[in-house]
């Protein structure tokens, strides 16, 4: 396991925000609505940032205050957008990876370890929106969480 930033975010409450790849557009506004109610909270989440719609979320809770984070299906970069390096600065935003930094490519295999690691270290499970049949579907079978 990699780390980069604050490790003490760890022990806060945490919820996990999770969604697939295709998103119907109404869900698209619902998580939109969601990341922004929970940056006003200061709500501490952890999110994936590997669908679209995952990133959307990440980047308006990255514009908060609140302590968040980010869970990679790679190994860590040596380089990150001064944004994400401001947060990590700031204490207020912790980068794991489940990976040797020689992990580069993000597969199928990688993205569900991930998911895994983020389901793990979570309280909470929001669920922005679950393809059926998908991976993150199969994923979610007997665990407790909230769809947007």
């Amino acid at each position: 396991m990699e780390y980069l930033g604050n490790k003490n975010i760890l022990e806060l409450e945490k919820s996990a925000f999770l969604c697939s790849q295709k998103v119907p557009a109404e869900i698209v506004l619902k998580s939109y609505d969601w990341a922004k109610e929970q940056r006003k909270n200061g709500s501490c989440i952890i999110c994936g940032n590997h669908s679209q719609i995952e990133k959307d979320v990440f980047s308006i809770l990255l514009n908060g205050k609140q302590p968040l984070i980010l869970v990679l299906a790679r190994g860590i970069k040596t380089r990150w957008q001064p944004e994400i390096v401001k947060a990590v600065n700031n204490n207020r935003l912790l980068i794991i990876s489940p990976f040797e930094k020689e992990t580069k490519r993000v597969t199928r295999e990688t993205a569900e370890k991930r998911n895994l690691k983020i389901l793990e270290i979570s309280e909470k499970i929001i669920i922005g929106y679950k393809s059926p049949n998908g991976q993150l579907e199969k994923l979610l079978k007997g665990i407790n969480y909230e769809q947007l």
